[in-house]
């Protein structure tokens, strides 16, 4: 029931703001406008929605390679994600339960006004908070990001939902006179520093022993995107079989649950960073939709991810190596062959 009013609510919001906003590219009158300070606004607390949103701050950065970024956002989690972007200046997050954290929430809100920015960018144009919030913000260009069909026939994967935004950002700022960008679209990322990466490495070897390569599973994911116990059990033992000379374990999820049962070696940590240089250290993580897939896709880490329920076209996992695989339409057998081309 929870969930059903919460998806009542949401459909709702979106009716009533999907008309809020234009993005305005005016530059009559801001002809001298140089863009130094920026909002990104992504109020979502997901691990992956904030992960998604990093190929966005990277374009941003590398666009405005002097801009001090804020970023309005929800939750706690988006500090430890983004802790080595240099130009990020502030997080204004709101809180994860507004409700029982009323006062937080409203001052999240009011911060938005506090500031004067040059651009502010709505990352989700599906979100209507996302689209309040640019509203709200006291900025010179306001960015909204809405579809745009010439863009949706032009590219192939432009409804993914970390690069949408970043192809309708580059259609805006060539409407300000920025040169047109046709360079390759920024990958998820959390930047790693050395020691990050060496714990990760010290961690995986605890537990392989061994200087095998290491294939890297997560058996756990929300509602109907879970595979079950049976699914796991047949496609770890194909997996074992095929592939005899890499370890597999296992990357235990916050709940310290395995549809594996404990049955194969694992890992397990509550700490995002500690999970990222760990899996940035094995050969191939295989994991169902699930903000641990873009975790190990940030970590650039070969990533394949399972789909049975949602739209693979905007949530699969993309870096050098990585692809989804639909598993409504493949058994088993073509599973582990997809598998075998990434190894």
């Amino acid at each position: 029931m929870k969930k059903k009013i919460n998806a009542l609510r949401r459909s709702l919001m979106r009716g009533l703001t999907k008309n809020i906003g234009k993005s305005n590219a005016d530059i009559k009158n801001n002809q001298n406008i140089k863009i130094k300070r920026i909002l990104i606004s992504r109020p979502n607390h997901r691990l992956g929605n904030l992960l998604l949103l990093t190929p966005l701050v990277q374009e941003v950065i590398k666009t405005f390679p002097d801009s001090k970024i804020d970023l309005f956002v929800k939750g706690g989690v988006t500090p430890i994600i983004y802790k080595n972007y240099e130009n990020i200046d502030r997080y204004i997050q709101l809180p994860k339960k507004p409700f029982s954290n009323l006062g937080k929430y409203i001052k999240g809100w009011f911060q938005l006004k506090f500031r004067k920015y040059d651009l502010a960018i709505n990352s989700n144009p599906g979100s209507s908070s996302g689209r309040l919030s640019i509203l709200a913000t006291n900025s010179t260009f306001k960015f909204f990001g809405d579809h745009d069909e010439e863009l949706n026939t032009k590219y192939p994967d432009y409804n993914h939902d970390a690069k949408k935004t970043i192809y309708n950002l580059r259609k805006f700022l060539t409407e300000l006179g920025y040169p047109e960008n046709t360079s390759r679209l920024p990958s998820l990322k959390i930047i790693l520093d050395k020691e990050e990466l060496e714990t990760g490495k010290e961690n995986l070897q605890k537990i392989v022993q061994n200087n095998k390569k290491t294939i890297c599973l997560f058996t756990n994911a929300t509602g109907a995107k879970i595979y079950s116990e049976d699914w796991w059990e047949a496609f770890y033992d194909k997996l074992k079989s095929t592939f005899p000379d890499y370890n597999i374990i296992e990357l235990l999820p916050v709940e310290n649950i395995s549809k594996l049962n404990f049955k194969i070696p694992n890992f397990y940590s509550t700490d995002i960073r500690e999970m990222g240089g760990f899996l940035a250290n094995c050969a191939l993580f295989i994991a169902a939709d699930n903000g641990v897939m873009h975790l190990a896709s940030s970590v650039n880490v070969p990533t394949i991810g399972l789909f049975k329920v949602t739209d693979e076209t905007m949530y699969k996992p993309y870096n050098d190596k990585s692809f989804s695989i639909n598993t409504n339409n493949l058994d088993l057998d073509k599973v582990i062959d997809l598998i075998k081309t990434s190894l």
